[in-house]
């Protein structure tokens, strides 16, 4: 072997062990990122068990918590006026993405951050609210998940309509605090003197004036109550419930966690759905996807739940047709 070719297999293997090296590295590398993942609550217990489901979820898409990944969660324990201060705190965590439910939250982070990925999973319109340019063409660093709330709200009062006899006035508790609560109200209305029906306005911005807007409506004469989705609402699901039946109001809900704290019935988009496309969103981004790129998606299962228990209790028998719809039924 001579003295040139002994240089050049020498190189070459040097070249080679270099090689193997930084791809090595590099491997190493990749491996030790651990990404992490925030989350912002209006709330409390709704929102952290939603955060623990994301938990739940992620581990089927390759995630392991201390491995690969890590939280962060901030709630505003239900103050409207602290989502903005925690919402700048996230933002300067460095965080990877940003996951919170409705549009108080989303417009907070989107003034925090216009470069941290963010993903809602509760927003009733995010055209109306400023969060995207469009449902296809989201722009910015904000996607998510629309629940098509103030659609629902209309369905809500028909379904009071068919299983309250001769209703012809409902209380709806809403939030004026809220953009998404706010426009779920002023949807209602349409479909409200559709249905020949009065509504009583119960605004509530925050827990203390319930009992006060439930006697209210009473002395209105309502005969029934829709409680519209939000934050505050969801916050104080049991209390809302209680007073309900404590006021003898047949009440519907938009969520079935109403229904399982005693509410009357609920119809709304299925909760599981939700977060399950919405933890692919974020597996999307995690992997280099930018959210501008990400369509804003859309209920396609709803749920219908029925507490027969409480239905018995206020006296009310629910129609069969009404009954024959739901998805969930409580006896």
């Amino acid at each position: 072997m001579t003295r040139n070719l002994m240089r050049k297999i020498i190189a070459i293997q040097l070249l080679a062990t270099f090689i193997l090296l930084f791809v090595s590295k590099a491997e190493a590398q990749q491996q030790a990122k651990i990404f992490k993942i925030a989350w912002l609550a209006i709330g409390s217990a709704t929102s952290i068990s939603r955060y623990q489901a994301l938990r739940r979820i992620l581990p089927d898409l390759g995630y392991v918590e201390g491995k690969n990944i890590s939280f962060e969660f901030r709630s505003a324990d239900n103050k409207l006026d602290s989502l903005p201060a925690l919402a700048d705190e996230l933002a300067r965590l460095d965080v990877d993405v940003i996951v919170t439910r409705g549009t108080p939250e989303a417009l907070a982070l989107k003034n925090a951050t216009r470069t941290i990925p963010i993903v809602f999973y509760d927003v009733t319109d995010p055209i109306a609210a400023g969060l995207v340019d469009s449902l296809a063409r989201p722009g910015g660093n904000i996607t998510g998940f629309t629940g098509l709330e103030a659609v629902l709200a209309g369905k809500r009062l028909e379904l009071l309509k068919e299983t309250v006899a001769k209703l012809s006035r409902v209380a709806v508790l809403w939030n004026p605090q809220d953009l998404s609560s706010a426009q779920q109200w002023k949807e209602s209305q349409l479909p409200a003197r559709e249905l020949g029906l009065q509504l009583h306005s119960m605004e509530i911005s925050s827990a203390d004036k319930y009992e006060n807007a439930f006697r209210a409506a009473v002395k209105a004469r309502s005969g029934a109550l829709a409680v519209i989705a939000g934050g505050l609402e969801d916050s104080n699901r049991q209390k809302i419930a209680d007073l309900a039946t404590k006021t003898r109001l047949p009440a519907i809900y938009p969520r079935t966690n109403f229904v399982d704290s005693g509410g009357l019935m609920s119809y709304g988009r299925d909760q599981e759905e939700a977060l399950k496309r919405v933890t692919i969103m974020v597996d999307k981004i995690l992997k280099g996807t930018k959210p501008a790129d990400i369509p804003v998606e859309q209920p396609t299962k709803f749920e219908m739940a029925i507490n027969l228990k409480t239905a018995k209790t206020l006296g009310l028998t629910i129609p069969p047709l009404v009954l024959m719809r739901a998805t969930k039924v409580i006896r």
